[in-house]
This record gives C-alpha cells, sequence and structure tokens, in this order.
C-alpha cells in the first residue's frame, strides 16, 4: 500500500468529473489549476473522463470486509498515490440530482476504499482539506438552492470528507452556470428562460468566475489563517 507523501510537499490534486474539455466544469477547473499554482502548489490536475477511469465497481476493487489489506488494482493504488501526495484536494464537478455526477462518485467508491480511505484508527487521509466545487443550473433566487447546499454539505463533508479524516472539508455551491435560467414553478414545472448573449453573456461568465475564483481564495486562507492561542 503506497505510503503518505512528505509533511513538506505543498501538492494540490484538482479532481475534474466532465465527459466534455468546452464544458464550464473544464474551464472553472482550469482556473483553479491556475489559481492554485499562484498561490504555491504543485497542481496535478486528474481529468478523470480524459484519463479514461472507469466509474463501475468491479471484483479487484471490491472491499474485502475481513482484509483491509487486500490488494487492489494497480490503476486504483495509482490513484491512491496521487491522493496521499496531495494535501489539498479540489474535485470540479457538475451538480446532478443534488448530488455527485457518477464519474466522481465511481471515483470515490472505488479509491477511496476500504483500508485506504477509512476502516483503520489511523487514517491515512488524516489532515488534508478538500474543497468541493459544484456547478448547479439553478439560480441564486431558487430557494430549492439552500437545500441542495445543505444536502451536498452533508453527504460529501460529514458523509465522505470527515468519514476517511479530513480535517476540512468545504462545499462550495455555484449556481447560475446554465446559460439559460432555470427554476420549477409552485406547480412543479420547469421554467427556462431566454439564453444570456453578448456583452451580457461576458457580464454573467464573468461573475461566475469570480465567485469560483473567491471560493478558492476563502479555501486557502483558512490553511493560512494563525492557529488561535
Amino acid at each position: 500500500m503506497p505510503q503518505p507523501s512528505s509533511p513538506a510537499a505543498r501538492t494540490a490534486l484538482v479532481v475534474m468529473a466532465h465527459h466534455r474539455a468546452d464544458s464550464l466544469t473544464a474551464h472553472t477547473a482550469r482556473r483553479t489549476v491556475s489559481r492554485l499554482e499562484d498561490a504555491g502548489f504543485r497542481v496535478d490536475l486528474l481529468d478523470l473522463h480524459a484519463e479514461g477511469f472507469d466509474p463501475r465497481m468491479n471484483v479487484a476493487d471490491q472491499p474485502e470486509w475481513g482484509d483491509r489489506e487486500k490488494p487492489y488494482s494497480d490503476e486504483v493504488r495509482a490513484h491512491m498515490r496521487r491522493l496521499l501526495d496531495a494535501d489539498v484536494v479540489v474535485a470540479v464537478f457538475p451538480v446532478y440530482w443534488q448530488s455527485v455526477p457518477a464519474l466522481l462518485k465511481g471515483w470515490i467508491d472505488r479509491v477511496w476504499n476500504y483500508g485506504f480511505a477509512y476502516g483503520r484508527s489511523k487514517p491515512r487521509l488524516a489532515g488534508k482539506r478538500i474543497l468541493w466545487l459544484g456547478l448547479a443550473g439553478a439560480t441564486s433566487e431558487d430557494p430549492m438552492t439552500e437545500g441542495m447546499r445543505a444536502l451536498l454539505e452533508t453527504n460529501l463533508s460529514e458523509g465522505i470528507a470527515y468519514y476517511c479524516g479530513f480535517s476540512q472539508s468545504t462545499v462550495a455551491l455555484l449556481p447560475d452556470a446554465e446559460e439559460r435560467p432555470q427554476s420549477i414553478d409552485a406547480d412543479g414545472n420547469l421554467l427556462v428562460g431566454e439564453a444570456v448573449a453578448g456583452a451580457e453573456r461576458e457580464a454573467y461568465y464573468g461573475e461566475f468566475d469570480r465567485r469560483a475564483e473567491k471560493a478558492v481564495v476563502e479555501f486557502l486562507a483558512v490553511e493560512a489563517a494563525p492557529a488561535a492561542v
């Protein structure tokens, strides 16, 4: 089993979960990489789709509850190494059904596995920090946005990150990701507005980029803040 990286390392693993390189998710991931590099991190960009990661569980990577030392597949062990080498993890993904897409969930299922990410008295991932950047089609004014944020916080921070020993887990929900605003009316009908265009579109996504960068900056600021005495 791989061993953790040196505590002197300053590495960030950016995990991008989208099937299109021209998506807003991919754009946000690339900007996140640049922001982290500006902050002094060596960045490992893990584009799950481009690297051909298969999110489906298989026999080789199925947990064996009676054997936490099970040797998982070579592919998964390589991903474990990349996770161990990172001090900071940033997952960038579109929000599907108020959750992460199958591509990201399958990576967690196969890589954050028993005997590695959990199942030990001393978690291998202890002390690491993670930022979940979720892009949502809902508008900022949509009443469901806060419920979505709370649900993601429960699932990702409490149900996954803290269970696996992370010292900090922050969920940053980025609504208004669709160029055509979407909302649900009182009768449950989907309402889709007109697409933004021209200068309005440039300003619209400029503001989106600023909100995404602000989430990264605030996340990094927690690490930089002096400890209380």
